[in-house]
């Protein structure tokens, strides 16, 4: 049969179809078509793909953007590369796990890099570790498209727009901070904080409290926390509560397994990065002491941080406020606010803060610090991943430590809530921008209108 001198299309008798035609056909229909000529299953390469991220509460649907890997091995990019397109991607990286559905359409579509199960699991990872879940899962796509280096280089790209332009921003609010204009814009943009925070634990409770022990749990987390408590020793009894309270859970199965190429083991390159930040602590500890405690105090937050960016604003407000008195309450509200503006997580909080406590050298090791942990732990457990979620013990803990967040949210939103001075207008202010983030607008889109708003009225 010679080959057809028309394209292939919808509707058309995939015998009459051509290899070639075959290879370059993927539209709905005929894509269909085509793979039945070739032998292929058809549903394979337009399943959707659907994950529930807990990052500031929201929903992520994971773009079931259209695979055209033509059925070939994953690419095999260079680390520069891989550094240089999670760069772009980090330069418009607004609307924090919204993103993962654009990395997701760079990795499989566009770069093909990973396939779809294997991003699937990605997503599944980044969500049950602690971190932000956009930086976790840029992260995971370099690792499995070029081992560790490739998940170093897209997580410093991916990062990298958010934290130069954070010290930009702390540069210029520490120098215009007793100005009536700074004064006016931080003052809405504090009360738009509460309204941000609020919509977080409003969208965090609904995708974590199914049941009466889920709300138990969040309310006793709440009081706690309330009363002065450490949310470490929260997020911990969470756990604990969560293997006590869940016994219905079961473990988890390991859907697409065999459809994941494997991946080498990653202990060698973790125990080596992890020593070299323990020698830097050793060293920062011996000559300078606040140095060494911001950079603890930041390992700690992102070791913590289960569920998402968000859930590290109790440990970090806890650590930075109540603990070592760096900040007011009022200032660690402006950090927020100004990393609400950059494209990253909220954790960029952190360069603020590193920047309030020992200028650009701070603001760095906190950001390092603030993102460290995550990344270790992205790295060692992505090649034990399904060990990890068919323990029963592990979900169990792990559904009661997401409980615990939405009561540390809660108790946050109240704590900053009392923290600001309310005026008619001010909480004219924070309804509209509560309203305008649960009907999703993006958050820039807020905060931006917000401190014009601000500015004008509020002077």
């Amino acid at each position: 049969m010679g080959a057809p001198t028309k394209t292939c299309e919808k509707g058309m008798d995939p015998k009459t179809c051509s290899p070639e035609q075959i290879r370059e056909c993927h539209g709905d229909g005929a894509g269909h078509s085509c793979a039945t000529a070739a032998g292929r299953p058809a549903s394979s390469s337009h399943a959707p793909l659907a994950a529930h991220s807990h990052d500031s509460g929201v929903q992520v649907e994971v773009a079931a953007t259209e695979d055209r890997s033509r059925d070939v091995e994953p690419l095999r990019p260079s680390v520069p590369r891989v550094f240089w397109e999670f760069l772009r991607l980090g330069l418009t990286a607004f609307g924090g796990p919204a993103m993962v559905s654009y990395i997701g359409e760079m990795a499989i579509t566009k770069k093909r890099w990973l396939t779809r199960p294997s991003f699937k699991e990605g997503v599944a990872v980044a969500q049950t570790i602690p971190g932000a879940t956009a930086m976790q899962v840029a992260a995971y796509v370099g690792l499995r498209a070029r081992g560790a280096g490739g998940a170093a280089a897209a997580y410093i790209g991916f990062g990298l727009p958010a934290f130069v332009l954070m010290v930009v921003l702390s540069i210029v609010h520490t120098a215009t901070n007793k100005s009536p204009i700074n004064l006016a814009v931080f003052l809405g943009l504090q009360v738009m904080v509460v309204a941000i925070v609020a919509r977080a634990t409003v969208s965090f409770g609904r995708t974590t409290v199914k049941g009466w022990e889920d709300a138990l749990v969040a309310l006793a987390a709440a009081a706690y926390l309330a009363c002065g408590g450490n949310p470490v020793v929260g997020i911990a009894a969470g756990a604990v509560a969560g293997i006590i309270l869940y016994r219905r859970v079961q473990s988890g199965g390991a859907d697409g397994a065999q459809e994941r190429p494997v991946l080498r083991s990653t202990t060698r390159p973790v125990l080596l990065i992890a020593l070299v930040a323990l020698v830097g602590l050793a060293a920062l500890l011996l000559v300078n002491r606040q140095l060494f405690d911001l950079s603890v105090v930041m390992l700690r937050v992102d070791a913590l941080a289960f569920g998402g960016g968000f859930a590290s604003v109790p440990v970090m407000l806890h650590e930075v406020v109540g603990v070592n008195h760096w900040m007011s309450i009022r200032a660690f509200m402006d950090g927020i606010a100004m990393g609400q503006v950059t494209p990253g997580p909220i954790v960029i909080t952190a360069t603020f803060v590193g920047y309030q406590v020992a200028g650009l050298v701070g603001a760095t090791l906190a950001t390092v610090a603030v993102f460290l942990p995550s990344f270790l732990i992205l790295a060692f457990v992505v090649p034990h991943f399904d060990q990890m979620k068919a323990n029963p013990h592990f979900r169990r803990a792990m559904r009661g430590i997401l409980a615990s967040f939405v009561g540390l949210l809660l108790a946050v939103t109240i704590k900053f809530a009392l923290a600001v001075p309310w005026s008619p207008l001010s909480a004219m202010l924070a309804g509209a921008a509560f309203i305008a983030l649960m009907l999703k607008v993006e958050v820039p889109w807020v905060v931006v209108p917000g401190a014009i708003v601000s500015a004008l009225v509020f002077r």
